[in-house]
């Protein structure tokens, strides 16, 4: 059984309250503060979870840094009050940083899924991901 800390489970309520604000933020026709708040609740929650130093030894890995540049560029962009700009930014600073995750994910969902149209589309996900 793993163990969670208290710190743990203070960034993993702050994280989901990120992922919330961000949301409702895009719900509400991209509202730069309710934006702004998530991106700052989500990147602190994520340092409370998995650590300070480990948060950026993955965001800055030599590979990794031009999808770092674009998040934290589209987090300060948001944060100047361009959100729809920033969003875009942060979206693709998203993909560029989690690419190599999505086969994981994917293949997961394919095996946990019991309806086979899911389950032949994540397989397909899967293949096509990790080809690339």
């Amino acid at each position: 059984m793993i163990s969670i800390t208290e710190w743990q489970k203070i960034g993993v309520g702050t994280t989901g309250f990120g992922v919330f604000f961000v949301l409702f933020g895009i719900l509400l026709y991209f509202d730069a503060v309710l934006l702004a708040f998530g991106n700052l609740l989500f990147l602190v929650g994520l340092s409370l979870i998995i650590g300070l130093r480990k948060m950026l030894a993955f965001f800055f890995q030599r590979h990794k840094l031009k999808g770092t540049s674009f998040f934290l560029g589209g987090v300060v962009i948001v944060l100047l009050r361009w959100p729809l700009l920033g969003m875009c930014l942060e979206t693709y600073g998203f993909f560029n940083l989690f690419k190599s995750f999505f086969p994981v994910a994917f293949g997961f969902l394919g095996n946990a899924s019991n309806i086979p149209f899911l389950s032949a589309l994540f397989q397909r996900l899967q293949g096509a991901s990790s080809m690339v």
